[in-house]
Parts: structure tokens; C-alpha cells; sequence
């Protein structure tokens, strides 16, 4: 077994494992979170496990993307490196993942919890961009990027997204371009969109990141797909049901059907075309007045979504109407390889991780 710990120390997620394995170990939240029916702080996959996370309080050792509570983070690794992986620090190296562009005063935080507080017996610190790009130049010797020892990395993390190129393993710093908006942001969209049009979810951070990971989806064509979402009955292919937890029954969100949920995989060519007019009456399951239509349920636990699932992704690429006077994702792109040598361009532009 290797005595090296590697660990993806995320602002969402911790992911960690042991050196030569294909996956990781453990994938829990980078965070403590209490239940409202708790008095109890719960760690990492303590929280995984809990039946019910309704309006659950989190703690996060990471505000925009950077450690800001290093006493938080040693809690979670504590519980990562000795419960989930049973590794002895002191006999162990750690590999490190940690954000581009990380302060001085944090690098020194971290390195007295690793060695002072865990007792590691050496580290090394790697930022996430270089390490993709070796991983696929290892696994693809015959491959662009190894011929080329060149690659353009997008990485799209929980507080922020990077456009980084890279050169035979170094990240080209002064070419890297920041988006501020990551999966958080999505999330908090995705809250607005749901509070606002059916209940209020703006208290359940975990239950609409689950809608957000098992319904939405990057849209290769919105002004199609809007018109799509405006179609009523099974004419709209991207119309699903999320059932909410209700207490008693179920604890925990989940799609009401999958099959229904992911028709839009396979829309047909003629989709566009005009919807066949229906009767009510051949359809009882559409067959409710338009006055039912309208009226609001506040007691029923089913969250219905139809073009959030493709808007809620389009933020990335159009910040702007998110009210974030930056550049969309294809821009920090073309910034990020413009920003490199005119012979590079090509290359990067081929091989986009």
C-alpha cells in the first residue's frame, strides 16, 4: 500500500485517497453543517449519512475560494485522513491540491496544520490545472497534448472557474484568466429560481445541489430549447418533478422519474415542428382547468422545472445576467490563450481539458 495521501482540498468538496488509486476514497463536503433537529456539529460524511439535512446550518472553512478558517479545515482532514482512509500521518507524504494564486499568509496555515497539528512527514503542493494536464498526457502517450506538452484547462470549481494554460507540466500564470462564478453561484440561482416561482427553498443549500447535479445540464442550443420549455404537457421534454423531502416518508430529495427527466438526450429532428393540438379529454392527466392551473399548493412536496435546467448553467457563459460585469466562460477562454505565444494558439485551442 503507498504511504502517500492525495487530496483535492476544494471550497465544496474534499476529495482523498491514496496514492495509485484509480478514485478517491472519500468525497464529503469541505464542511460542518448542524441539522435544525440537532444541537450536534456533524463532519464531512458525518453529514453524508445524516437522514435529514432540512435547513441544516453550515460552516465552511473556504469563503471565495480560499481558506479562511484553518481551525474548520483541520476538523474535516482529521476526520478525512484517521475515519474515512485509517492512514497514520506521521508515517505518510501528502500531495496537496490548492487554488491558483494562493496568499502567502494561507500557504503558511496550511502548512503548520499538515506538519504541526497532523504531523505529516512531508508535502507537496500542486494546483489542479498541472496536475490534469500530466494525467492526460499519461494516459494518452500517443495523444495531442503529449506531442505537444501543451493543454488549456478549464476549471470550473465550487467559488470560482480558470481558463489555465500549460506547459510541459507549469501553468502559465501570467495566461491564467478567473471567472468569479462556480458551482455556489449556480446553486443560489437555482434557489432564487425555485423560491420564487414554487416554494421556498433559499434555507436548502443541500437539496437544490442535488436538483442542480441530477437535472441540469449544459443547453448546445437555447433559443431551441426555449422554445421547447414553452410547450405544455408532454410536448415540453425537459418538464420533471423533484419530490421534496416530506419528514415522514422520505428524508431526502430525489427525481420523481428519471426516464421522463432525461428525454431531452434524445430530441428528435423535428422537434421544432408545430406540437399536435390534444383534447383534454383523450389526456385526463392534463385535463385541470386553468384556474387549478394557476392556484399555488403551499402544502405539496413536489418541485416542478422545466427551463431552469439549461438557464441555470447558461450563467457561466453570460455572468451578465447575473448582474457580474465579467466575461462568460468562451471569452475567459479566448483571453486565456491570446494571453499566450501566437504559436501556442493552435495548439491550445486543439486540446481543451
Amino acid at each position: 500500500m503507498s504511504n502517500v495521501v492525495v487530496l483535492d482540498n476544494g471550497g465544496g468538496l474534499c476529495k482523498a485517497g491514496i496514492g495509485g488509486d484509480r478514485n478517491p476514497t472519500a468525497v464529503v463536503p469541505n464542511c460542518l453543517g448542524r441539522p435544525s433537529a440537532s444541537k450536534k456539529w456533524l463532519v464531512a460524511d458525518q453529514l453524508q449519512a445524516c437522514e435529514d439535512l432540512t435547513s441544516a446550518t453550515l460552516r465552511r472553512p473556504f469563503d471565495r475560494g480560499y481558506l479562511i478558517n484553518p481551525d474548520l479545515q483541520k476538523e474535516v482532514w482529521d476526520r478525512i485522513f484517521r475515519s474515512l482512509l485509517h492512514v497514520d500521518p506521521t508515517a505518510s507524504s501528502l500531495l496537496l491540491v490548492e487554488p491558483l494564486f494562493n496568499l502567502p499568509s494561507i500557504q503558511h496555515s496550511t502548512d503548520e496544520i499538515v506538519f504541526e497539528d497532523l504531523g505529516f512527514r512531508s508535502l507537496y503542493v500542486a494546483d489542479s490545472p498541472s496536475l490534469v494536464h500530466l494525467y492526460e498526457a499519461s494516459h494518452r502517450p500517443d495523444g495531442l497534448i503529449s506531442k505537444a506538452q501543451c493543454s488549456l484547462v478549464v476549471d470550473s470549481g465550487f467559488s470560482f472557474t480558470h481558463a489555465a494554460p500549460v506547459l510541459q507540466n507549469f501553468t502559465i500564470n501570467y495566461a491564467v484568466k478567473r471567472l468569479d462564478l462556480g458551482g455556489k453561484a449556480l446553486t443560489n440561482y437555482l434557489k432564487e429560481l425555485v423560491s420564487y416561482r414554487s416554494i421556498n427553498v433559499m434555507d436548502e443549500t443541500f437539496l437544490i445541489d442535488d436538483v442542480k447535479e441530477k437535472l441540469c445540464f449544459v443547453s448546445l442550443n437555447v433559443p431551441r430549447d426555449l422554445q421547447i420549455a414553452r410547450r405544455r404537457g408532454r410536448d415540453n421534454l425537459f418538464r420533471c418533478t423533484y419530490v421534496l423531502p416530506d419528514g415522514v416518508t422520505h428524508m431526502k430529495g430525489f427525481v420523481k422519474d428519471m426516464d421522463v427527466a432525461q428525454r431531452y438526450l434524445t430530441l428528435p429532428d423535428e422537434v421544432l415542428s408545430p406540437p399536435v393540438e390534444r383534447k383534454e379529454d383523450g389526456h385526463p392527466e392534463f385535463a385541470e382547468k386553468s384556474e387549478d392551473r394557476k392556484r399555488i399548493d403551499l402544502t405539496k412536496t413536489e418541485v416542478t422545472l422545466t427551463n431552469e435546467r439549461f438557464l441555470v448553467p447558461e450563467m457561466i457563459f453570460h455572468p451578465a445576467d447575473l448582474g457580474m460585469n465579467q466575461a462568460g466562460l468562451a471569452e475567459c477562454i479566448v483571453r486565456a490563450v491570446n494571453s499566450c505565444h501566437p504559436h501556442l494558439h493552435p495548439v491550445l485551442y486543439e486540446r481543451i481539458c
